[in-house]
């Protein structure tokens, strides 16, 4: 019963996520003007807009203009309550479910606007950061890294707070620091950018929440799941 409560607050935060999914490209607002149609501009009553439930009953269209609505929307939402539902059952109610499910959170609206509109955006990274640094102050990033540097200077039995900050501060450096290198060094052989500014920020982010181990664990994670489909999209649609 408790997973089911849980699943309906995530799809609820899904709803929301789907409005900065939309807006923060444009830099619009996420919480004026009410939502609305996309075709019509017609505003979305409240029967209209309950998450997963509405797009069903309105069979995925708008009521009034009868457009289409893109699945998308109703995906966000349940990806998002499954998250949190899966955060819940490994995590059970405690801060780290709470952490895991706002990472979980962000992640979904940075891969659907990069995705959508090749943008990561600072109102997302940002925030980001500092709610990654704030939550290492009440839940152990557990790396190891800041404790082993702590000891190098001569730093000995500092509080698990502190060496827990300074997991994430090395975290942030490791992930946002190897991308920074990687673009400018791209930069520097090819004489054109190879990376935005945003991965860098975003890596920072994820850092920040994972420590410098994990952070280059999904570096190297993500570059070769790239890789892979991207050779598989270069044979099924024979392009360069």
């Amino acid at each position: 019963m408790i997973l089911f409560f849980v699943f309906l607050f995530g799809i609820v935060i899904g709803s929301f996520l789907n409005v900065c999914i939309h807006r923060l490209p444009r830099g619009e607002s996420v919480v004026a003007p009410r939502s609305h149609c996309p075709n019509c501009q017609r505003q979305i009553a409240g029967y209209d807009n309950i998450p997963l439930l509405s797009y069903l009953l309105l069979g995925g269209k708008c009521r009034h203009c009868k457009v289409r609505i893109s699945p998308i929307y109703f995906s966000i939402e349940l990806v998002t309550g499954l998250v949190f539902v899966l955060s819940y059952y490994f995590l059970g109610p405690d801060l780290e479910f709470v952490r895991e499910a706002i990472f979980g959170s962000l992640l979904i609206v940075l891969v659907m606007t990069d995705w959508q509109e090749r943008i990561l955006p600072d109102r997302i990274n940002f925030p980001g950061m500092a709610i990654g640094l704030l939550f290492s102050l009440m839940v152990p990033v557990g790396d190891g890294a800041g404790q082993w540097l702590a000891g190098r200077a001569g730093l000995v039995d500092l509080p698990l707070e502190l060496t827990s900050l300074l997991d994430a501060v090395l975290g942030a450096l490791a992930g946002g620091g190897l991308l920074y290198l990687l673009g400018e060094l791209y930069f520097r052989l090819r004489h054109k950018e190879g990376m935005g500014f945003g991965d860098v920020k975003m890596m920072a982010m994820v850092g920040c929440f994972l420590g410098p181990k994990l952070a280059l664990l999904t570096i190297l994670l993500g570059s070769l799941s790239g890789s892979v489909i991207g050779l598989l999209l270069i044979v099924a649609l024979r392009k360069g």
